[in-house]
């Protein structure tokens, strides 16, 4: 399984957002990491600007958050939308959206913040990724 670096990975948008902009071919996964940076014209000028965030260390307790970060969540959840990994994700997804008046962008930011509480949960007590309480916060927060 590939295991970029924190720059690789960094490198990875920076690299499909110049790509991008300059019309080149891009393969799948960049395609839709090139869909997603679109989406969020708020960090282009961290893409744009490599060499001045690159190496940046973002600290949410700080306020901030990691663009590069956003785009990797998005990323995964985009892949989990893909294969319906956890089985009811993409219903969920759907919920979520209609729930916003078929915002999709919005409603993966809802899943998004589910994933950042479990990968947190994770981290904090050195445990695998629950994937019961995943489902449990994305069914919360699909629930009217």
């Amino acid at each position: 399984m590939y295991n970029p670096s924190r720059d690789q990975a960094r490198q990875f948008f920076i690299d499909t957002w110049k790509k991008f902009q300059a019309h080149e071919s891009l393969t799948p996964l960049e395609r839709k990491a090139a869909e997603i940076i679109a989406l969020h014209p708020e960090y282009h000028r961290v893409l744009e600007r490599p060499e001045s965030f690159i190496t940046t260390d973002w600290r949410p307790e700080s306020g901030d958050i990691n663009p590069f970060l956003h785009f990797g969540f998005h990323l995964a959840i985009q892949e989990q939308l893909d294969i319906d990994q956890p089985t009811g994700i993409v219903d969920i997804h759907a919920q979520l959206a209609a729930k916003h008046d078929g915002d999709t962008h919005t409603a993966k930011h809802e899943i998004l913040e589910c994933l950042g509480e479990v990968l947190w949960q994770s981290q904090r007590t050195g445990q695998a990724l629950d994937g019961a309480l995943y489902l449990q916060l994305l069914r919360q927060r699909a629930t009217p």
